[in-house]
Parts: C-alpha cells; sequence; structure tokens
C-alpha cells in the first residue's frame, strides 16, 4: 500500500485543477506542438519534434504522478484540528533558544510544504520534533548542521 499523502482541502483542490488542466489543455497543448513539428519535414533530423514528444512524456509522467496522490490522499479536516496537542494543520510560535526570536510556522504534509510561507513538512526536522508536543514543551531539533532548542509558544489553528 503507497503511502498516504496528507493534504488540506485547499492542496487537494489544487492537485485535481493541476490534473484537469494537464488532461484537457495540456494534452491538447501538446498534439498540436507535435503536430506543426511533424510539418518540418524529416522526424529523425527534427529538434522540435523531438523536445515536443519530450514534452508530451514528461506531462504524461506528471499526469501518473498526480493521480497517484490523489488516488493516496488523506485530506485533513483544519476543523479536527486541536490546539492541546501539535499536529497537521497546527499553527505553532516557537521560541528560538538560541536566536532569541519568535517564528510561526504551519504544520502541513510534505506536497504543501513553502518554507517561504512557513509552511514546513511534517517529515521535516522541525516538523518531526514538534508534532505531538504541547505548550511550553522544549523541543530539540537535530539537523544535518546542529541541533537546536524550540519552546513552543502557542498552538492555534
Amino acid at each position: 500500500m503507497a503511502k498516504p499523502i496528507i493534504l488540506t482541502p485547499e492542496g487537494f483542490e489544487k492537485l485535481e485543477k493541476e490534473l484537469e488542466y494537464l488532461k484537457v489543455t495540456g494534452r491538447k497543448d501538446i498534439a498540436e506542438k507535435i503536430k506543426i513539428a511533424r510539418g518540418f519535414g524529416d522526424l529523425s533530423e527534427n529538434a522540435e519534434y523531438d523536445a515536443a514528444k519530450d514534452a508530451q512524456a514528461a506531462m504524461e509522467k506528471r499526469i501518473g504522478e498526480l493521480e497517484e496522490m490523489i488516488k493516496n490522499a488523506q485530506v485533513v479536516d483544519v476543523n479536527a484540528v486541536g490546539t492541546d496537542t501539535v499536529s497537521i494543520l497546527s499553527k505553532v510560535t516557537v521560541y528560538d533558544v538560541d536566536m532569541e526570536e519568535e517564528e510561526t510556522y504551519t504544520i502541513v504534509g510534505t506536497t504543501e510544504a513553502d518554507p517561504d510561507a512557513n509552511k514546513i513538512s511534517d517529515e521535516s526536522p522541525i516538523g518531526m520534533a514538534l508534532l505531538g508536543k504541547k505548550k511550553g514543551d522544549v523541543v530539540t531539533v537535530e539537523t544535518p548542521g546542529g541541533s537546536f532548542e524550540l519552546k513552543i509558544v502557542e498552538i492555534s489553528k
């Protein structure tokens, strides 16, 4: 059995929209590019044709990936998320003991991780260290660059 893909409702919808776009518009666009490239003559020396076929293969691979992700999706309901312990979709404000600063993260599945938006994966070192912990807990985060401590200041939705 494949590993479940943990998603927010928004993340699931985004995957469905991308899949629909690729199946309808993407396939149509690639077919048109292949048709045009065939008109350039000898296919054995036709770089445009080769590029279009490569793009088609990459798109079909992505379609397969998206279908597999959607099939294995586990959509987490934000209303089911509590604020007693850190879980998927929790917003966690932490105090970095070494840097003496606060930061707020949202814990998400790996598919939706976006460090620039402070959305961190449940499988990242910080995410793994925080999951299951409570307000006031101090956790040690182990990274390839060393370890550091975070104190959980607040857990919210």
